[in-house]
This record gives C-alpha cells, sequence and structure tokens, in this order.
C-alpha cells in the first residue's frame, strides 16, 4: 500500500530489533497522549487479502478523520503481537486496532489505558469494544444449503478452533447437522494447518478414500484454495464429482469456472467500522463496551450440486 497513513509495516527484522530492544529496556508504562493524532493497527497477516482489505478500510476512514496509521503484521506470533503492543504504548497512540491472537494483547492496552477494538476475532467480550462477523449464524446457513441439496457427508476444512472465527464457524457447522438430524463425524473435520499447501494435502487424503465426503466447506479463503487445487491433482470435477464452499471470498473464485460459492466478508467495511468505533470510544472513553457485529452475503456461484448417489 502507497498510502502515506500507514505509517510503519513491520517486517521479521522490524520484530527482531524490537525484540531484542525489549531484552535491554522495558518499554516505558506510558497512557495515551490526549492530542495523539495516531491509531495502532495490528494484523495477523498481509499477505492474506483479508487482512489487507481490513487495514485499507482503515486507513481510508483514519485519513478522513486526520489520524495517520501504524501499521503491524504479526503474522500469527503472539510474541510480535506483543512486541508490537509495547511499541503502540511507547510511542503514545491514540487507540488500537487489533485481530487478536489471543486476550492478553487487549488485556495488556486496557491496563496502559490505552482504547483497544477487537476486530474479525473477540476474546474480550464485555471488556473492551469488538467489530465481528456473525461466523456462526453464516457457517450454519452454508452447511444448510449443502444439507438441502441433499449432502450428509460435508467435511469442514478448518485452520483452528481456539479464536472466536473458527471456533464459531465449526459451531454452525455443527449446529447445521445437528439440526437436520445428521451425526457429526469427526473423521470430516479436518485440522489443515494455516496454508493452502496444508489444505490441499489434506484434501487429496480425504477425496481418495472410498468413503470420501461429497462436500467441502472450506473455512478460508486459503483453504478453499487448496481444496480447489487439490480436485484438479485428483481429476474431479466441482461440483459433479464434489461440492466446494468457502466462507470468504477471493477474487479468483470468480475467474475459475464454475465459480466458487462463497461467503464475502467485507473488509473494507469492517475496517471502516472499527476506525468508527475507536473514534466513539475517544469521544465516550466511559461508555460500556460495544460489540458491532457485522451481516456477511452469501455469493452463490456453480461449485454446488446435488450428490451424484442420492
Amino acid at each position: 500500500m502507497k498510502d502515506t497513513s500507514l505509517r510503519a509495516c513491520a517486517s521479521a527484522s522490524w520484530r527482531r530489533r524490537s525484540r531484542s530492544a525489549t531484552c535491554r529496556t522495558p518499554w516505558p508504562e506510558a497512557s495515551v497522549s490526549e492530542d495523539s493524532r495516531t491509531i495502532g493497527v495490528l494484523v495477523s497477516d498481509l499477505r492474506n487479502a483479508f487482512y489487507a482489505d481490513l487495514a485499507a478500510g482503515i486507513a481510508a476512514r483514519a485519513r478522513r478523520e486526520g489520524y495517520t496509521m501504524m501499521l503491524v503484521d504479526d503474522q500469527g506470533s503472539t510474541e510480535a503481537e506483543m512486541d508490537a503492543a509495547r511499541a503502540f504504548v511507547a510511542t503514545r497512540v491514540a487507540g488500537v486496532i487489533v485481530t487478536p491472537l489471543s486476550g492478553d494483547v487487549s488485556e495488556y492496552l486496557m491496563r496502559q489505558h490505552i482504547p483497544v477494538i477487537e476486530a474479525d476475532r473477540q476474546f474480550s467480550a464485555g471488556r473492551c469494544d469488538a467489530v465481528i462477523v456473525d461466523n456462526a449464524g453464516v457457517a450454519k446457513r452454508m452447511t444448510d444449503h449443502l444439507i438441502d441439496l441433499g449432502h450428509r457427508r460435508i467435511a469442514l476444512f478448518i485452520d483452528e478452533t481456539t479464536w472466536t472465527t473458527g471456533g464459531e464457524r465449526a459451531a454452525g457447522y455443527r449446529r447445521s447437522l445437528e439440526g437436520s438430524g445428521i451425526p457429526a463425524d469427526p473423521s470430516l473435520v479436518i485440522s489443515t494447518g494455516w496454508d493452502a499447501d496444508g489444505a490441499r494435502k489434506a484434501a487429496i487424503d480425504i477425496l481418495a478414500r472410498r468413503d470420501h465426503p461429497t462436500a467441502i466447506f472450506a473455512a478460508n479463503n486459503l483453504l478453499a484454495e487448496g481444496v480447489w487445487r487439490a480436485t484438479n491433482d485428483l481429476g474431479l470435477r466441482i461440483p459433479e464429482d464434489v461440492s466446494v464452499v468457502s466462507f470468504d471470498d477471493s477474487e479468483w473464485m470468480s475467474m475459475v469456472s464454475p465459480g466458487i460459492t462463497a461467503v464475502a466478508q467485507d473488509a473494507v467495511s469492517l475496517g471502516e467500522t472499527a476506525l468508527a468505533r475507536l473514534l466513539e470510544r475517544l469521544k465516550a472513553p466511559a461508555a460500556d463496551p460495544h460489540t458491532t457485529v457485522l451481516e456477511a452475503q452469501v455469493l452463490p456461484r456453480g461449485s454446488t450440486a446435488a450428490p451424484r448417489a442420492l
């Protein structure tokens, strides 16, 4: 991103420098400066379009409101996340928007009297503000769609269940099965790891089984990419041989044939909403914490159909 409001983006070398600095001298325990016009933003992986779009939404709204943005990519490291939080405190940012890896970072910032907004994931419900998506509800709708088509062996590809995003999506999947009287099969819930390659290998393994699933629900766009590549590796046709849906949308999903049915989260809007929530918190620091739940849109394409053997 070339926007001048993106003042800093942490790299691996930045994290090494910050860790060594922490070893030498503790970060100062500073409270927010009353006239600070800088917002700290901490996201998980800018290589993922979702987080890049989230940051872009924050940057656009921040610029309109006269704030600059200090952006850090923690790349899924809790150590880097805490390093960044200490740096935000040291530079006296007005507030922080974070896609948290645990509740620790929010708790730390609140102890330093830094307003914090949890975005996409929520660990500190009732303790700080949050802007999230209805993960469970939308995951249930997507699974319901597959069941309505006649699918009974539906695999869930998921990266994690300890965060609210993964945990709620898995809960929505299970709730759909239970509501339709379909017994949950633990062998169909596949922990794939964090990237497309891991999902690709897992999909090749499960689709090669004699009792392979007739549909796969990928819990994010990277896992969906791995599943799609695996079907090509095995010479399987979507949706004739296996139906595929994704929780996150991505540009490639509308470029392949057939397109991949996906849940479209408006990450830019999520970022803008998080920044607006932070500005409200700055105006009313004593107000009760508020959680904003955004809706997500299901984009039907051509990747689902009734299973061949009913």
